[in-house]
């Protein structure tokens, strides 16, 4: 009979609680969100959210969250057969500690200015959003849909969450008002850049190209001081035809500083081109989701 790895068993252990800790806590700060400003300046919210809410002010028969939850079904289906069993059942939990939050979360935040109301909503909602998107599931909506894209087709998730509230701010300024359906916009804005900063972050990868005379000495600085790896790609001058060494490697953010400071130490005259990485996947450097 094998031994129980009960080290194992503690890290799985571990790994749930801190999920869970994640979804619940990126709950309770968008419900903060939405019952401490979008609900009292008739805001309304992107997705399902944004249906429930907007039902919900003409016909306020049940609770926002039962609404969300019921809006959610189907899409559980898509996250059940496109992304990962984990993501579906994680995402079950997501709902349901997002909808019990609604129901227990009650804030009031003093806020008048309906300009200010819609940034700091952006900015709590979005904080919120992306802390739950740091899980290994979702709090349902249009979150299961942006994960879906991601995965199989690498879309950024502030894209899809941005392009799927079209309809929402279409249907808040024939509903509501132009005014609201302006302030909602920038409500959904701001969050969605939050949620990029708050999954990204300083995990932001940099790709960098360097074309120099010291590329072998700027290269073995960074595979020592940096501890990346490399590429050194064979080029040659389009002007001069002289054949030149170029080397290519993937930097985190916090790193990049160091990176450069070796180049011009080494090559003040160096050409170094630096981009950003929609994605990046590999052992180390990596920094593909998680779901």
């Amino acid at each position: 009979m094998a031994a129980v790895n009960w080290r194992r068993i503690y890290r799985a252990f571990r790994e749930v609680l801190w999920n869970l800790f994640l979804m619940g806590l990126g709950s309770v700060v968008c419900a903060a969100a939405v019952n401490g400003i979008l609900i009292p300046q008739q805001f309304l919210s992107g997705g399902f959210l944004g249906l429930s809410l907007l039902i919900y002010y003409f016909l306020p028969v049940l609770p926002v969250g039962v609404f969300y939850i019921l809006f959610n079904i189907p899409l559980y289906l898509f996250g059940w057969f496109f992304v990962s069993r984990r993501f579906f059942i994680y995402s079950i939990f997501g709902t349901a500690f997002f909808s019990l939050a609604m129901e227990f979360v009650q804030v009031s935040i003093p806020l008048d200015d309906k300009l200010l109301s819609s940034l700091l909503a952006g900015i709590i909602g979005g904080a919120g959003s992306g802390i739950i998107l740091k899980s290994m599931g979702s709090a349902g909506g249009t979150d299961i849909l942006s994960v879906i894209l991601k995965t199989r087709f690498s879309v950024r998730l502030s894209t899809t969450i941005l392009a799927f509230n079209l309809i929402i701010l279409a249907a808040a300024a024939i509903f509501l008002s132009l005014e609201g359906a302006l302030y909602t916009l920038i409500y959904l804005y701001v969050s969605s850049q939050l949620i990029n900063v708050v999954v990204t972050g300083l995990s932001q990868r940099k790709a960098v190209f360097i074309v120099s005379a010291a590329s072998e000495a700027i290269g073995k600085r960074i595979m020592e001081e940096v501890h990346r790896g490399l590429t050194i790609i064979q080029g040659k001058g389009g002007y001069s035809g002289a054949e030149q060494r170029v080397l290519y490697t993937v930097v985190t953010f916090s790193e990049l500083a160091v990176l450069k400071q070796i180049i011009r130490k080494e090559d003040p005259t160096a050409f170094v081109v630096i981009t950003e990485t929609a994605e990046v996947m590999g052992h180390r450097i990596g920094n593909q989701p998680h779901w």
